[in-house]
């Protein structure tokens, strides 16, 4: 189970026997114990901060990395990693800046947006984005909506949950005839972006009226920040709807809605649905790995799906660079035991493959 995240700025420990051209160093060796940054998507902090543990205690092993469970505690003091959950823009900007080392996003950058700004950028975990609900007597996976339906309950033309369109839908459950109440993102958000995606995709009026982004003029509803803040406003709250990351809603036990996917089909968030809708995806036919999951054209993937991006420097002090990469190849080749029961699907290992001669053509380092 993943750690609820309480604060802003959260400390999540590494350490880093970095993979250099010829032979490895230690992160604190290499960089005089100043940890590495990053700040973006709150999306990936559940797997973020587990990763950085277990990397943490593998290393404590002198480089002979145990598998997550290993049972290992109390590891030595180590260099840390400083990762702050802003949300994906605010990530964005922070990299551009040189603020942090790096950024993540679950929006990911167009190629000619990446040269301009010297980035790279490269996905790290695939997850999706979950329509909750808190409607008496409506328990998780029993309400079933589509796109359209969706995109009109978030356009403030659907406001009653005793709705005609939502009640053919829904015949055997009771809905109550009470106002919707709406809730949604007010920062910059990855979460935001794919789900608006969807929407637009889904329903021309939303794409005319609203189009996609990480912020958005939403028509109506309560404006929260963070992942987290959304999920909570929901709990509080009766008859209301959001979205928020499927490991968010798993570790809340918050009720996810059932959505129509491109197939007709009717599918729950879930690892296997986020994975059909990924194995669809042609990563080699994209530059930069720019490759959007939402609305895929297959039985039964989940429509919104997500990818979640890391974005650095090209040009960014080599030492920093490959200390965060040490533990980037960790993370995909060692940490995906802990991705599914966590909410998330581990990269394929043929992407795994490509991700890493990504690093040695855009950054020079070999992994």
């Amino acid at each position: 189970m993943s750690v609820p995240m309480k604060r802003q700025l959260v400390v999540v420990f590494m350490v880093a026997a970095v993979s250099m051209t010829t032979s490895q160093t230690r992160a604190q060796d290499v960089l005089g114990g100043t940890g590495i940054t990053g700040a973006g998507s709150t999306f990936i902090y559940p797997i973020l901060s587990r990763w950085s543990r277990d990397y943490r205690a593998a290393a404590a092993r002198g480089g002979d990395f145990p598998l997550p469970n290993s049972g290992l505690e109390d590891p030595p003091a180590s260099t840390a990693l400083e990762y702050e959950p802003v949300g994906s823009l605010a990530g964005m900007l922070r990299v551009k800046d040189r603020r942090v080392d790096f950024g993540a996003s679950d929006m990911p950058l167009k190629p000619d947006e990446l040269a301009s700004a010297n980035l790279a950028q490269f996905p790290i975990v695939i997850g999706g984005v979950v329509v909750t609900t808190n409607i008496d007597g409506v328990g998780p996976g029993e309400l079933r909506l589509t796109g359209p339906i969706v995109a009109d309950i978030f356009l403030g033309t659907i406001t009653k949950w005793s709705n005609e369109a939502i009640r053919a839908l829904n015949p055997r459950l009771t809905l109550p005839d009470a106002p919707i109440s709406v809730v949604h993102r007010s920062d910059g958000s990855g979460t935001t972006f794919n789900f608006t995606d969807y929407l637009s995709k889904a329903s021309p009026q939303w794409k005319t009226r609203v189009g996609s982004g990480l912020l958005v003029s939403w028509p109506t509803g309560t404006a929260v920040k963070a992942n987290e803040g959304v999920a909570r406003q929901i709990q509080r709250v009766k008859n209301s709807i959001g979205y928020v990351d499927y490991s968010q809603a798993s570790q809340l036990a918050l009720n996810d809605a059932v959505i129509q996917n491109r197939s007709g089909r009717f599918v729950r968030p879930q690892p296997s649905t986020f994975q059909a809708a990924a194995a669809g995806a042609n990563w080699n036919a994209t530059e930069d790995f720019y490759v959007l999951l939402t609305d895929v054209a297959a039985d039964d993937a989940y429509p919104i799906t997500a990818t979640v991006f890391i974005l650095m420097h090209k040009s960014a002090p080599r030492t920093r660079t490959a200390a965060a990469l040490d533990f980037f190849k960790w993370s995909l080749e060692r940490g995906s035991p802990v991705a599914e029961p966590l909410g998330y699907v581990p990269l394929p290992s043929s992407l795994i493959g490509q991700v890493r001669a990504y690093w040695a053509r855009a950054f020079k380092i070999r992994t």
